[in-house]
């Protein structure tokens, strides 16, 4: 079977459409990184200038072995911890993946943190933060918060502002230094993409994969911190 490549067109006329095909599809594809950085440009802080705020969110970034943070996690983790001793925060909200029994973000989160002088009854967990989008919304609906520090990497933080705040969490975003690794530049990379997911979900507000039922935990953590 003799298989027909695709020719490029004989004329002038021809070609000058494919050409604005091919830039428009460029410009669609990069409208939602564009909305990214539009809605987020006044929301991204420091360690040193974010404004005090109750409770803090810190999303999931992969265990290594022995069930420990990755790098990317400890980075963010660190930035909690910093923030907390400085007195810029009281409750540590710590969201990522506990779909199996052998793999606990959630839990090697606050085992960290509690090693980094954060107090184990200042830390909540949220175990099921499959994703941003649904980290964001289980922190408004389940977990009550309305204001929050968000923590992540630079490469991350952006998408993570805008998607909270269409789920109704008003959010300030840091954005932790990394090292420019491989990791790093997947993650860069996979953000293109992914920002087309983001504005979907900020349109369509699906569900998450899990949502239950309220959980008092950030208002007890408060009301202790009090």
């Amino acid at each position: 079977m003799r298989i027909r490549r695709p020719r490029w067109p004989r004329t002038r006329a021809g070609q000058r459409r494919l050409v604005q095909a091919v830039m428009a599809g460029c410009v669609l594809a990069l409208l939602p990184s564009t909305w990214l950085y539009v809605s987020t440009a006044d929301r991204l802080r420091t360690t040193a200038d974010v404004p005090r705020t109750e409770v803090a969110v810190v999303f999931g970034a992969g265990l290594w072995k022995h069930g420990e943070p990755s790098p990317y996690l400890a980075h963010r983790l660190d930035a909690a911890a910093t923030l907390y001793r400085a007195g810029r925060i009281e409750v540590v909200l710590v969201t990522g993946d506990n779909s199996r029994k052998d793999y606990d973000e959630p839990d090697a989160m606050r085992a960290y943190l509690t090693r980094h002088g954060v107090p184990d009854a200042r830390i909540v967990s949220d175990y099921a933060g499959f994703d941003t989008w649904d980290s964001c919304v289980r922190a408004k609906k389940i977990f009550g918060v309305d204001r929050a520090v968000l923590i992540s990497q630079g490469f991350h933080i952006r998408r993570a502002v805008a998607l909270c705040e269409a789920a109704g969490v008003a959010s300030y975003g840091v954005g932790v230094d990394a090292e420019h690794d491989a990791t790093w530049y997947y993650g860069g990379t996979r953000e293109v993409f992914a920002a087309g997911k983001a504005a979907l979900d900020a349109v369509f507000q699906p569900d998450p994969r899990f949502l239950g039922r309220k959980e008092p935990g950030v208002a007890r953590a408060l009301a202790a911190a009090r």
